[in-house]
């Protein structure tokens, strides 16, 4: 599975994606869900809920780890996936799809544009499976 070239991307595996109301829809990306296994619960923040980038925001737990989902952006949740809460396995299987996660209004218009495209976190992706 490859990235969808339309989105921006975090080093800490979250996609990111401006709607046409100017917010931004945020998922994880296949990545992490390679690792996760079956997806047995998912943690969001509320609506309303601030959030800064790079900070936790939510955990996803499967039956073997929990992954630990940090913001790509900072801003106000202005929704959160109801799908995702009562079947989380759609975060592995749909990731790009009906798997995302949450909706952030920005308050840095400018931290969106500074996230990795998708060929920049494909490399990123490589480059860091084959650190020793």
């Amino acid at each position: 599975m490859h990235p969808p070239p339309d989105r921006r991307y975090s080093r800490s595996h979250a996609w990111a994606i401006r709607d046409s109301q100017g917010d931004v829809r945020s998922g994880l990306t296949h990545v992490p869900g390679a690792f996760l296994g079956d997806v047995v619960s998912v943690e969001l923040p509320p609506p309303r809920t601030e959030v800064s980038a790079g900070e936790p925001i939510g955990l996803v737990e499967s039956t073997t780890t929990v992954f630990e989902l940090l913001s790509p952006i900072s801003g106000i949740v202005v929704g959160v996936n109801p799908e995702v809460e009562s079947a989380p396995r759609k975060v592995t299987e749909d990731p790009y799809g009906e798997g995302w996660l949450l909706s952030i209004r920005p308050s840095a218009g400018e931290e969106l544009d500074a996230l990795l495209t998708a060929a920049e976190y494909v490399r990123f992706v490589g480059e860091t499976l084959h650190q020793p």
